[in-house]
């Protein structure tokens, strides 16, 4: 089975990202299969399984959620091509075996989307783990001027999503 992740970039082009084996972590640890370094993405995000001729995903825990069609998913939940997954700030759509063909960007954030998108509450981790945090960053640290590193206009996180 091909299964692509096509990720709408915000001026308006797509890019795809095969998945490459049978189970794949999304998040901004170095260690995840696809790492986005993204303040809005968990350090283990979400993950995908292939089995056989179904995709499911299922969310780590995720501070911020996992979005399917819009909705907030809490349990391994079965994929089919064409539907859009959000994590984070990014929106993907679902290929499978090249259908869809094309892919558009579906429409706005729904006001229930927006509602479930509120972090839930987590046990703060303790600090002298530093192992997971992002550039030695910890997820509670005022980050001043960095402000929400969702906004990168140049996209350039992309470049190291290449390299995986």
């Amino acid at each position: 089975m091909d299964v692509n992740l096509v990720l709408f970039k915000k001026d308006g082009s797509q890019k795809p990202f095969s998945v490459p084996s049978s189970t794949i972590v999304l998040g901004r640890r170095h260690d995840c299969d696809l790492q986005i370094p993204l303040a809005s993405v968990s350090r283990r995000h979400c993950q995908l399984v292939l089995n056989n001729n179904t995709v499911k995903i299922r969310d780590l825990d995720s501070r911020n959620g996992t979005f399917l069609n819009g909705e907030r998913i809490n349990d391994e939940t079965n994929l089919k091509a064409g539907d859009y997954i959000k994590v984070g700030s990014l929106m993907f759509g679902i290929q499978i075996n090249g259908e869809p063909e094309e892919l558009a960007p579906p429409e706005q954030t729904t006001t229930r989307e927006a509602e479930a998108e509120k972090p839930k509450e987590q046990e703060k981790a303790p600090a002298d783990d530093l192992s997971d945090s992002f550039f030695g960053i910890d997820e509670d640290e005022d980050l001043g001027d960095l402000g929400e590193l969702g906004e990168d206009k140049d996209d350039s996180f992309l470049k190291e999503l290449e390299e995986l």
